[in-house]
């Protein structure tokens, strides 16, 4: 059964969430002070979740990739837990990919 899209633009509504919680978290990292080892690499992936999501609806497997990676460069920040969160839950609106 398909999505149908309810956003105003005729955006897939999940595109919207996700672009809405990557926007966040990207705003939270930028202005986190403190440096961790992998910050770079959660900002370029967030910068290629928000790509994704820029081109419409994004390959789940891709998604998934992504947010281990972003988990696993912040995910010891306490403070942008929060953001991080509403970046899986944006992702698990996609579904499970499908198994081969």
């Amino acid at each position: 059964m398909g999505q149908t899209r309810v956003t105003g633009s005729g955006e897939d509504p999940r595109v919207t969430e996700l672009r809405t919680s990557v926007s966040r978290l990207r705003r939270e990292l930028a202005g986190h002070p403190a440096e961790f080892p992998d910050r770079g690499i959660a900002e370029d992936e967030l910068a290629a979740l928000d790509a994704m999501a820029a081109g419409g609806v994004p390959e789940i497997p891709r998604l998934r990739r992504s947010l281990l990676l972003i988990a696993g460069a912040i995910g010891s920040v306490s403070a942008l837990a929060s953001a991080l969160r509403d970046v899986r839950v944006a992702v698990d609106l996609f579904g499970e990919p499908p198994r081969g």
